[in-house]
């Protein structure tokens, strides 16, 4: 038997059917090397980046523990940012699949806490959160961690870059002791091992050991400037050459970021930053404008990034180099995927060429600068409209709003063509649908003036 087969493992036939309809049927390395362990009951360090299925990793060993007709919450996931919480989230409600009923809930900031205390008081058997927002139900005392027999730290190194070392502590302490605890973390620095020591018992240590070659199919670019001033005119130099359709641009603080999209903003060009700072519905809308067409550049922090995930992503920018080489890899690593060719473009000053040196050695490969003067010859107005608007609609999920309701509305009655609507996301109390640009204010005016599921919504363009 392949003993990279997920049904070499001891797990019920119908987890075996669910994977087998999710895609999948071979694990992979994080997933080989942990999941037999996870499911010994055994505790576990795992080095694993974003991407190498470490949530399923986790998660079935789990769901495998869980008992079904017990509404206490029996499992705690906690992660660093609402974005990584929601797609755990997501991930787990797919894998759970298999057994009926299971509730899992979100905690997060950025969201009212009411309707997470009404979830709370119905019972729940798996919690998924930032560990600020799960703090604040121990406090209030709407949530009980009496009876969890599974803590899953996921992105640790992430968590604590972020301040939430106290906390994590806190939440643990509120577990019971013979609790099972995972740790994942893309690295391991000297914290990690120091919570490890005081709330793992005799952890596995799993580390899947990939290369950080460039890859073939990502090309790199650096422009050097002599002073750090210069790097936004050498920003616009770039963006007028390469005119990218569709890029992120990464800076190490949420200032810049913003300081950045209102810079290019005045400059026409279609331009939106994500930091921590945004509530959650503000967050959601730049990620969908930007994931369906309707916006060309997002600017973002390492962090704000978490959990952003776009398939095709022609270009990324590093407006500051990163401080930390393994992250340069990750940042690249966004653009190129599933084959496409991408392009990564780094900007620094003279007093940074020391980092190009640590890039090189992480990523095996040789770094040519290249000369700024060959940006010389773009447009370096942001005057091009992207080919997408996003219209927003007050109803969502817990209104029964679903993406055929919007796309019957826009077709059948609207006299739009299927192929002019792109992207529907539906969230909680609110729909974004992208449409082209050329059919915009048709869309919205039928939208205005069409029932939805027997009613109306208020809808406007975003």
């Amino acid at each position: 038997m392949n003993d990279s087969a997920f049904s070499s493992l001891n797990l019920p036939a119908a987890q075996i059917q669910n994977l087998n309809d999710m895609g999948y049927s071979r694990m992979t390395p994080i997933q080989a090397q942990s999941l037999p362990l996870v499911l010994k009951g055994k505790d576990l360090i795992a080095k694993a980046k974003t991407g190498s299925g470490k949530t399923a990793a986790f998660g079935i060993g789990l769901l495998e523990k869980l008992n079904v007709r017990s509404f206490a919450c029996q499992s705690l996931v906690m992660c660093p940012t609402r974005e990584l919480a929601g797609q755990v989230a997501n991930e787990l409600r797919k894998l759970a699949r298999y057994q009926h009923n299971v509730k899992i809930l979100t905690l997060c900031g950025g969201m009212p806490i009411g309707p997470q205390i009404g979830s709370l008081a119905h019972g729940t058997h798996i919690v998924v959160g930032t560990p600020g927002r799960i703090q604040d139900h121990l406090r209030k005392g709407t949530l009980d961690l009496g009876r969890v027999n599974t803590v899953v730290l996921d992105e640790a190194d992430r968590m604590l870059d972020m301040g939430f070392a106290d906390a994590m502590e806190a939440i643990l302490e509120e577990t019971p002791a013979n609790r099972q605890t995972l740790l994942f973390s893309a690295t391991y620095p000297d914290t990690i091992a120091q919570i490890s020591s005081r709330y793992q018992n005799k952890p596995a240590m799993v580390e899947v050991v990939e290369s950080a070659q460039a890859p073939v199919n990502i090309s790199q670019k650096f422009y050097s400037v002599e002073r750090a001033s210069e790097k936004e005119d050498l920003l616009l130099q770039v963006l007028g050459h390469y005119q990218p359709e569709h890029a992120v641009i990464f800076c190490n603080t949420k200032q810049t970021c913003a300081d950045l999209a209102h810079a290019l903003k005045e400059r026409d060009y279609y331009a939106q930053a994500l930091h921590g700072d945004m509530d959650q519905r503000e967050r959601d809308q730049v990620l969908v404008k930007f994931s369906n067409r309707s916006t060309h550049l997002l600017l973002a922090t390492d962090v704000a990034a978490r959990g952003l995930d776009i398939d095709d992503l022609p270009m990324v920018i590093n407006y500051d180099l990163t401080r930390d080489s393994e992250v340069h890899v990750h940042r690249i690593g966004r653009t190129g995927r599933a084959g496409k060719s991408g392009l990564a473009i780094s900007l620094y000053t003279q007093k940074e060429s020391y980092k190009l040196a640590d890039i090189a050695d992480q990523m095996q490969t040789e770094i040519e600068p290249s000369s700024s003067e060959e940006l010389f010859d773009g447009d370096m107005s942001g005057h091009r409209e992207p080919t997408m608007v996003t219209l927003s609609i007050d109803g969502g999920k817990k209104n029964k709003v679903r993406p055929g309701d919007l796309l019957g509305a826009l077709t059948n009655e609207g006299g739009i063509e299927g192929s002019q609507v792109g992207k529907i996301n539906i969230f909680d109390f609110t729909a974004y649908v992208a449409v082209e640009r050329s059919v915009g204010k048709k869309a919205l005016n039928h939208l205005m003036n069409s029932r939805i599921k027997g009613r109306k919504f208020k809808v406007r363009r975003v």
